[in-house]
């Protein structure tokens, strides 16, 4: 298994192809939200993900699969090589800035189907995570500049970091308590 997430373009043709009307970045947002929360892993990955029951399977060996798989692997990465799916940079910013509120959208309803009414955060956790509904409320701007091409790079990795951190308090905390008990 690659340890590169799959491209904007084949998550969004296979997502197509299996009717979900869902934008590659909240697809990946809530399916990492999912796990950040504690969701469990197992093949209904995608119904849990988007609370449907009636939700087709990711296709074995397909994109969404290859998301999934790469996105638990990045979370387990001592190294924090976890990646947010989005366009890539030569698209407009207003288009990447969407897809980043897109991310953060779905991550927050990933999140709460699996952590659940109060999970066991952090305040720093807590405060990451009332951040990224206030990015989840925003509206990109129709153009930008130099300046707003450094704020995105900036709030980027802050959702890449909350992500780490929330998934630090949610899975890998209990984790490892489990383990000193």
């Amino acid at each position: 298994m690659s340890d590169d997430l799959p491209s904007w373009s084949s998550v969004e043709a296979e997502a197509r192809a299996l009717t979900l009307s869902i934008t590659p970045s909240e697809l990946h947002g809530a399916a990492c939200g999912w796990m950040a929360g504690g969701g469990a892993d197992s093949p209904d990955w995608l119904a849990k993900v988007l609370a449907d029951d009636q939700a087709p399977r990711a296709a074995e060996g397909g994109a969404l699969e290859a998301m999934h798989a790469v996105s638990r692997s990045q979370f387990e990465d001592r190294d924090f090589g976890f990646a947010l799916l989005l366009p890539d940079d030569d698209a407009p910013l207003a288009e990447r800035s969407e897809a980043l509120f897109d991310w953060c959208r779905g991550f927050l309803g990933g999140f709460g189907l699996a952590a659940g009414k109060d999970p066991p955060l952090s305040d720093e956790g807590r405060e990451a995570l009332e951040d990224l509904a206030r990015l989840a409320a925003a509206t990109p701007e129709p153009d930008g500049d130099e300046e707003d091409e450094a704020a995105y790079a900036e709030i980027e990795e802050f959702v890449r970091v909350a992500a780490l951190l929330l998934h630090g308090d949610c899975v890998m905390g209990p984790r490892h308590r489990h383990r000193l008990n």
